[in-house]
């Protein structure tokens, strides 16, 4: 978890990736920073610079050594990502040169930055808002298009925008509900209630759409855990291999060949899915075996999609329906796949809602492709709305909506303002967490010690 330092320090950090390379960036912020470039650089005069300029030089130690050309990009406060003085030192990405250049700096007193620490300078300094500062950890983190679009619009202000104007409307009927309990004595009502109890429903299905695109901004952002289950040499593994379009997994007609669960990633129209091949549900042989169908088990237990297969040239319907009946969770979508309609005609028609393939010859994987997106995504995810990906959101709206509710009901049963008033700053409390305007020293240090060092 970040500790919180003193503000005033000047902090420095390796912002690319550890390791060699062509070019390695190093980040320093705060109020020694130019000072102290300044003092090791040869090229120009960084004081007397402007910011947003970039200037090519030598970099020397205290012994006039020369350390490696550099680039120096210049920014100067408040027109900085942290708000204070910062300068981004492009050097060789060889780990000698990058030590030297860390060490220079810390013998001056400039320490290392912990994790999230810049962003969180950023946060301080109001050049974003909380929300805003855990979409820089998204955007870093994104796969996808998707998950990169998401990120990239909350941290533009989208998401935090809503919650401001949420909050606005809140504010203003609570203070003059505030206002009424000033004149409690003569009687006063300055809040018109029908008017906020339309505000109480406008607010709710609002935060009630956002809490409901949490599902959908979840997947986009961890992924579908997807289980391929079926009874042995049903094709499990030859079709996560045609789904891969590689040979992953190990393809055998000895039963009970796949004994753990062999997990793998898979793209599909910008959706992570996380296939899951497990052990062929079956009585087990041997404690080895029962291991993999317990765990296969467990893996049902926590998927998002579920994909039955099973060999048409061999099974009937009926065993086919009571092994979906089996693996059924609550809510969780089941795909049933025919597998092996290329060795011969069924043994009974295959129904309509069952996908026909041929795992072996890749006949009807890319509908089968088609399907699984479908069946999470079913074309409810629109990019150009605000999505609520970050489980800290989604908690805070939940309570913010039950907080409504409270409004909403004390209204009906015509409770004292005092109470209303109780309920509506407590939902303005919950909003203001996800943003950063409410905050404790605890959730900075929770969300900013999540971070990369140097960011």
């Amino acid at each position: 978890m970040l500790h919180f330092h003193n503000p005033d320090d000047t902090i420095i950090a390796l912002s690319t990736p550890h390791g060699s390379g062509a070019i390695a960036v190093i980040r320093i912020s705060g109020t020694k920073t130019i000072a102290t470039a300044n003092k090791y650089f040869r090229g120009t005069d960084l004081i007397t610079e402007k910011g947003h300029t970039i200037h090519f030089g030598k970099l020397i130690d205290e012994n006039n050594n020369i350390i490696d050309e550099v680039l120096i990009n210049l920014f100067k406060s408040p027109k900085s990502y942290t708000g204070e003085d910062l300068i981004e030192i492009s050097c060789h990405g060889s780990s000698y040169i990058i030590n030297e250049i860390l060490r220079l700096f810390q013998r001056n007193n400039i320490r290392m930055a912990e994790a999230g620490e810049f962003t969180m300078r950023a946060f301080l300094n109001g050049k974003m808002d909380l929300s805003q500062a855990e979409a820089v950890a998204d955007l870093i983190a994104s796969k996808t298009k998707i998950s990169h679009d998401i990120a990239l619009k909350q941290l533009k202000g989208g998401f935090s925008n809503e919650i401001k104007i949420l909050r606005e409307k809140l504010i203003d009927f609570a203070s003059l509900i505030e206002l009424e309990l000033d004149f409690s004595e003569e009687d006063v009502e300055f809040a018109d209630r029908k008017k906020l109890k339309g505000l109480i429903d406008e607010l709710t299905d609002i935060i009630s759409g956002l809490v409901e695109s949490y599902k959908y901004g979840n997947v986009l952002k961890k992924g579908v855990h997807t289980v391929i289950v079926g009874r042995p040499n049903a094709g499990k593994s030859t079709l996560l291999n045609a789904l891969l379009n590689e040979n992953r997994a190990i393809v055998s007609e000895i039963e009970g060949t796949t004994r753990d669960t062999i997990e793998e990633i898979l793209n599909i129209k910008g959706i992570i899915f996380r296939f899951i091949d497990t052990a062929g549900i079956r009585e087990a042989k041997d404690d080895i075996e029962s291991l993999g169908i317990e765990k296969t088990h467990e893996k049902i237990r926590q998927s998002s999609l579920i994909i039955y297969i099973y060999d048409v040239s061999k099974m009937n319907m009926e065993d086919v329906k009571k092994d979906i009946e089996t693996i059924a969770q609550n809510n969780t979508p089941v795909l049933v796949v025919a597998n092996k309609i290329d060795i011969k005609e069924a043994n009974e028609k295959i129904p309509e809602s069952h996908i026909p393939v041929s795992a072996k010859n890749n006949k009807n994987i890319e509908k089968l492709k088609h399907d699984i997106f479908e069946s999470i995504i079913d074309n409810k995810i629109d990019t150009s709305s605000t999505i609520v990906t970050n489980e800290r959101h989604y908690n805070l709206l939940l309570q913010a909506l039950n907080s409504l509710q409270n409004v909403k009901n004390g209204l009906e049963s015509g409770i004292s303002g005092d109470l209303i008033a109780m309920d509506i700053r407590q939902a303005n409390i919950f909003l203001g967490e996800i943003t950063g305007t409410i905050s404790t020293d605890d959730l900075l240090g929770n969300i900013f010690g999540k971070f990369c060092i140097g960011k």
